[in-house]
């Protein structure tokens, strides 16, 4: 029974890191992601024993979470993809992870920002053709930021901190 537990709590990394390269590489999160983290949530949790009283926890921090990524959106901060794939995670993270979930995708999104800034800079960008075509894209100035990126990165981080994981 662990090793199923451990296999379904992989679900989550995987389609994590795959949003992050989807957006890094195309700068698009395909809804089909944020939708099987939603889908997937519930049984993982129940399956893990996870009390409902958590799962509804999880559940108001997801829609939080939803609530404030539809603002950034709407404020054209981030993108559609990014405020979905960000509730998401949230849903699968819960209290008390969700503040080191957000601690540290802000902090990843300022390092991709500065990062972004040097790669694009007259400096580092004429050295960047020689890259595939989606590493060209990325320095390309006024390009937008993937920020899947680093909302990926903070849920990976934040991770192990969830009841999820605890319930192993």
């Amino acid at each position: 029974m662990h090793a199923l537990q451990s296999l379904l709590l992989l679900i989550f990394p995987v389609l994590v890191i795959v949003a992050a390269l989807r957006d890094a590489t195309s700068y698009t999160i395909p809804n089909w992601i944020s939708l099987a983290l939603l889908a997937g949530f519930p049984p993982v949790a129940l399956a893990l024993g996870l009390p409902l009283s958590v799962i509804g926890l999880n559940l108001g921090i997801g829609g939080v979470a939803l609530a404030t990524g539809m603002g950034m959106f709407a404020l054209g901060w981030i993108g559609g993809g990014d405020a979905k794939l960000f509730a998401a995670a949230a849903l699968w993270l819960g209290w008390p992870a969700a503040i080191s979930y957000l601690a540290i995708t802000g902090m990843a999104g300022g390092a991709l920002a500065v990062g972004l800034l040097g790669l694009r800079s007259i400096y580092v960008r004429p050295f960047v053709p020689a890259g595939p075509a989606w590493f060209a894209r990325l320095a390309q100035p006024g390009e937008n930021v993937p920020y899947g990126v680093a909302i990926a990165l903070g849920a990976l981080m934040a991770f192990p901190a969830s009841a999820l994981v605890a319930r192993l």
